[in-house]
């Protein structure tokens, strides 16, 4: 909620037993219920993408050299790893042995 004196944001606190919006102009607020104010707690959880065997025969493929085997054929997927602004990670996997590595381009 904003506060209609001055557009700022309202912010919670408890003054006894009570929880009231103040905002830093003075202004307070009485009826904290009608505004149902939340509190949350905003948490950085990243997911991490777990890749299967069997999942593997859905992912495109590529001509890429395995640098462990040889095998010239690979499996990718594509993953946001840095900043918005930055290029996509591309991840491969050797259709033959599997060997898992990145490619930064």
């Amino acid at each position: 909620m904003f506060c209609p004196k001055c557009g700022s944001i309202l912010l919670p606190k408890k003054e006894g037993s009570k929880k009231v919006l103040i905002c830093s102009c003075g202004y307070k607020t009485s009826n904290v219920e009608q505004s149902r104010i939340t509190e949350t707690v905003a948490k950085d959880n990243k997911e991490i993408d777990v890749v299967e065997k069997g999942k593997l025969e859905t992912l495109p493929k590529t001509n890429a050299k395995c640098e462990k085997c040889g095998h010239n054929t690979a499996y990718y997927w594509l993953v946001q790893t840095r900043a918005g602004d930055e290029p996509e990670t591309k991840f491969l996997r050797c259709e033959k042995c599997e060997h898992t590595w990145r490619d930064y381009n």
